[in-house]
């Protein structure tokens, strides 16, 4: 893992300190290319070294859970906080999500087993080169044709094709989105309300093969800290659901299995003034040279007028840079920002400026994103409270 070291500095940070994800050995990305490949999946890399295989495989991703958050509240989340050391006979360490630490970005990440750079979902909103357009990729609006945009194979379809019985368990709602399709689809879909009835199906799906690998996602944890903040009693309480989920599912283990709960990001509360939220939409001196403005508050794409480029960057750094890691596009692809290489169909969805937070400090667009610049808790940049994510493991 980084050393920690490089989130402390107590000076502005240089680009070349910005704390990489961990690709290639501790990301999100490496989750199941590590579990597929002990379960004899062809192609199949094992790069999480500590991870042993098992017959069964259960992947439980919970929105917004952060490390740190989890570390943070024992009380809350007492049988999750039993699996942080290995009491159980499992394993309790972070993973670094890949950047942006956000939740279209971080699905992708884990259902091809790619980096952003290589699956091209690279953050909340980014230009489509064949319209000029913002996409949302959390939301697929505008629409694109979706195998285009993530041509890749998911995990769970190599496994599907190898003979494991491959499910994911969610909301209804997801259940033919575009973003499943790109990132999480391969053997079957069952959708179920509640949190309960997603716990007790999973454990039916793994009981299903004699080798198995199955997905379940609870999306109410991130909407509480979106909404309230992560130091709200709302968002407490739908941690004390997870851990009671968590738990009901790992007392339901067939034999021979292995459940790891993780998450896509964790969360940083940023408060309400002008310090903190720095407005776009007021902010004469960022917006010159601007065609459009991607990313989120944390995670900023930002795509300059032909010609401006250079402009943009050098006002972003001489505004941004004390809170801000502001690069551009060739230096944060260099830095290896998005993984280890960035397709070539994925380099023009990147910004022409990317800016990263790394105090507790948005760039919010009060008038063209009114719903976001609202929102209490945040996250997408490199910072541990987004960045580091959990992997929890029960064995049986």
């Amino acid at each position: 893992m980084a050393q920690l070291s490089a989130w402390d500095h107590p000076e502005p940070l240089a680009l070349a300190s910005a704390p990489l994800p961990q690709y290639g050995s501790g990301s999100l990305a490496d989750l199941l290319p590590t579990l597929a490949a002990g379960l004899g999946v062809p192609g199949m890399t094992a790069t999480i070294a500590e991870l042993t295989p098992a017959d069964r495989v259960c992947v439980f991703l919970v929105d917004g859970l952060g490390w740190e958050q989890l570390r943070a509240h024992p009380d809350e989340a007492p049988f999750l906080n039993s699996l942080l050391g290995s009491s159980r006979g499992g394993t309790g360490r972070p993973l670094t999500a890949g950047y942006p630490a956000t939740t279209a970005t971080s699905l992708a990440s884990v259902g091809t087993g790619l980096p952003p750079g290589a699956h091209g979902l690279p953050g909340y909103t980014v230009r489509n080169p064949a319209t000029g357009e913002l996409m949302n990729q959390l939301r697929w609006q505008p629409w694109a044709p979706p195998r285009p945009w993530q041509p890749y194979p998911t995990v769970f379809q190599l496994a599907h094709d190898a003979g494991v019985h491959a499910a994911q368990v969610s909301s209804p709602a997801f259940a033919s989105t575009p973003l499943t399709k790109v990132a999480l689809s391969g053997g079957t879909f069952h959708g179920r309300l509640t949190g309960e009835d997603r716990m007790d199906l999973a454990a039916e799906q793994l009981a299903a093969g004699d080798r198995s690998l199955v997905y379940t996602y609870y999306a109410e944890l991130d909407g509480a800290g979106h909404r309230y903040g992560v130091a709200s009693d709302t968002w407490r309480g739908q941690l004390m659901n997870v851990d009671r989920l968590a738990q009901r599912l790992a007392e339901q283990l067939p034999p021979r299995s292995a459940l790891y709960v993780t998450a896509d990001h964790g969360m940083v509360d940023v408060p309400f003034d002008e310090e903190h939220r720095i407005d776009f939409d007021e902010d004469w001196e960022l917006g010159a040279g601007v065609a459009l403005l991607g990313g989120e508050g944390r995670a900023r794409h930002v795509y300059a007028v032909p010609g401006a480029e250079a402009d943009v960057l050098t006002v972003w750094r001489e505004v941004l840079g004390e809170q801000f890691w502001v690069a551009s596009r060739d230096e944060a692809i260099e830095a290896g920002w998005f993984g280890p290489r960035v397709d070539e169909r994925v380099y023009a969805r990147l910004g022409d400026v990317i800016a990263a937070a790394h105090d507790d400090v948005l760039v919010i667009a009060s008038e063209r994103e009114p719903k976001e610049s609202a929102l209490v808790g945040n996250h997408g940049s490199m910072t541990p409270a987004e960045q580091f994510v959990p992997l929890l493991e029960v064995r049986s």
